[in-house]
């Protein structure tokens, strides 16, 4: 994947989803929510429109929780990818 988002904007790569229950049954995909966790691919450099030098809190690799309606979905090579804005996530994830 070649794209640099702009601003105080990352680009996130959502988890998939489960097909199955743990009882085995299997799901439609139309039943399931779309995922709210996910991995960073690309980060922006930290400005707002404003031009204020907001910074970054995120990098790339982070795995976090997003707000549940954030962003425009793109796809690019075969996968679906969602850019938001830095605001827009919740918390990193650590394990």
């Amino acid at each position: 994947m070649k794209l640099k988002p702009l601003f105080d904007r990352v680009v996130i790569l959502p988890e998939q989803k489960e097909n199955t229950t743990s009882s085995g049954i299997i799901l439609p995909q139309t039943s399931q929510e779309a995922p709210q966790i996910g991995k960073i691919v690309a980060v922006g450099d930290g400005e707002s429109l404003e031009l204020d030098r907001t910074g970054m809190k995120v990098n790339v690799g982070d795995r976090v929780l997003y707000n549940k309606y954030a962003g425009s979905e793109i796809k690019l090579d075969n996968k679906t990818y969602i850019i938001m804005r830095q605001i827009d996530i919740v918390g990193v994830i650590y394990e």
